[in-house]
C-alpha cells in the first residue's frame, strides 16, 4: 500500500507541476485514483513539505511551493 501512495503522489506532484493550482476536489480524477489514495498521496507531499493549500471561497487549491516547481520529474 504504502509503494501505491507514493506512486500516486509522483502522479499528484506531476499535475501540479504542470498546472499552476489545482481543485483539491479534482486531483483525484487527474491522477487516476480513488479519492483515498489520492488523498494519501496529497498528505504524503504536506508531510514532505512540497504543496500548500489556498482557500478561495469554498474552494481549496493545491500548489506546489515555489523551489518545487518547475523541477525535473523523477
Amino acid at each position: 500500500m504504502k509503494e501505491k501512495i507514493g506512486d500516486a503522489a509522483g502522479a499528484v506532484w506531476r499535475v501540479l507541476n504542470e498546472n499552476e493550482k489545482v481543485e483539491l476536489s479534482a486531483l483525484p480524477k487527474l491522477v487516476k485514483q480513488n479519492d483515498t489514495t489520492a488523498f494519501q498521496a496529497v498528505g504524503w507531499l504536506a508531510r514532505e513539505d512540497k504543496i500548500q493549500y489556498h482557500t478561495e471561497g469554498r474552494t481549496t487549491f493545491v500548489t506546489l511551493v515555489p523551489h518545487e516547481r518547475k523541477k525535473r520529474a523523477r
